[in-house]
């Protein structure tokens, strides 16, 4: 089962408990943005005028070799929270809205909890 389509049948946490296999999914996402770096990487897309970027400029904003930026990339977007597009000799990195949406709403939290 795809990511999205775990998150998408996920029921908010305190609704009710997670099935295994829910669980397992999410965790991936979380791991992903438990690292630093992938999170400062996320909140650069995230942040950019367009909702896209260069991977010149993510690579520019950190003190880290070019393998692995592409390492930490690769990462987010294994689970799901980006999606790249090659021009010419560069990729451009954009997040995937929808799985930001779905966490979200699994952390929903109801007024009367």
């Amino acid at each position: 089962m795809e990511l999205l389509e775990i998150l998408e049948c996920s029921p908010p946490l305190a609704r009710e408990p997670l099935s295994a296999e829910q669980a397992a999914g999410v965790a991936r996402v979380f791991k992903a943005l438990g690292d630093p770096v992938r999170l400062r990487i996320l909140s650069i897309v995230a942040s950019r005028a367009g909702g896209e970027v260069c991977v010149c400029d993510i690579t520019d904003a950190f003190e880290l070799s070019q393998p692995t930026i592409s390492h930490h990339l690769k990462v987010l977007k294994d689970v799901g929270l980006l999606t790249s597009e090659r021009r010419a000799s560069w990729v451009y990195y954009r997040l995937v809205p929808e799985t930001l949406g779905e966490l979200s709403a699994l952390l929903t939290v109801p007024a009367t909890v």
